[in-house]
C-alpha cells in the first residue's frame, strides 16, 4: 500500500543521512516522493503507466554514480527519488496482482515490465496491498524512522501509519464499495468515452 511505499524510500533517505548528514534532509524527502511517485498512475493504466521496475533501476544507478562523483543536493535528490521509484515498482512484484480482490489470487499481472513488453507475475511474498502483512512491514519501517526523525518528517511517518492501519482495517471491504460506488453508480451515468478510464477490476460484473 502507499504508506508502506512512502515509508520504504524516507529508510532509504535515512541510510544517506547516516553517511552524510549535510543531505538527510533532501534524501529523505526525495525517497518519499520517489516512494509515492509511481502510484500516481492510479487511475491511468496503474502499475504500468508510471512503473518501470526495469528503467527505474537502471537510471537510479546511474544518479547514484552520479551523485558519489559529485555530490550535490540536486543530484542526492534526483538519485533518492529514482532509486524509491524502482524500489517501489520492483517491490510490486512482491504483493497481489491487480484484481479487486487480490485475496483470492486470480490475477496473473502485479507490475509492467516496459522493457520485456509483459506483465511480472505477483509472487504474494506480501500477501495484498492492505493485507495484515504489509501492515506489519509499515509498523517495520516506521520504527528507525520514528527513532531518528523529529519534526514535520516524524508527523509524516505517523500519519502514514495511521492511514496503513485504517486501511488495512478496511481493506476487504472495499471490493463492494467499489462495486456499488463505481460499477453500478458512475459507470451508467458517464459518457462511453470515458468507459475507457475505468479501471477493469471495476468493470468485472459486466457493467
Amino acid at each position: 500500500m502507499l504508506p508502506t511505499h512512502a515509508l520504504s524510500g524516507m529508510v532509504l533517505g535515512l541510510a544517506v543521512s547516516a553517511v552524510a548528514p549535510e543531505f538527510g534532509p533532501v534524501a529523505i524527502a526525495a525517497g518519499l516522493l520517489g516512494g509515492v511517485f509511481p502510484d500516481l498512475d492510479m487511475y491511468a493504466g496503474h502499475r504500468k503507466t508510471l512503473h518501470f521496475p526495469v528503467y527505474y533501476s537502471l537510471a537510479a544507478g546511474v544518479a547514484l554514480v552520479v551523485a558519489v562523483l559529485g555530490p550535490s543536493p540536486w543530484t542526492v535528490a534526483a538519485a533518492l527519488f529514482l532509486l524509491a521509484a524502482a524500489v517501489h515498482s520492483v517491490a510490486d512484484g512482491f504483493g497481489g496482482g491487480l484484481e479487486l480482490r487480490p485475496w483470492e489470487g486470480t490475477s496473473d499481472r502485479a507490475v509492467y515490465d516496459h522493457y520485456r513488453g509483459r506483465w511480472i507475475a505477483p509472487r504474494r511474498w506480501v500477501g495484498y496491498d492492505g493485507s495484515p502483512g504489509d501492515l506489519l512491514l509499515t509498523g517495520l519501517l516506521a520504527v528507525p524512522l520514528l527513532l531518528t526523525l523529529d519534526g514535520p518528517f516524524q508527523w509524516i511517518v505517523l500519519a502514514s501509519v495511521a492511514v496503513a492501519g485504517a486501511y488495512t482495517a478496511v481493506r476487504k471491504h472495499l471490493p463492494e464499495m467499489a462495486d456499488v460506488l463505481i460499477g453500478d453508480v458512475l459507470v451508467p451515468i458517464i459518457p462511453e468515452g470515458l468507459h475507457a478510464h475505468v479501471p477493469d477490476r471495476y468493470l468485472e460484473n459486466g457493467q
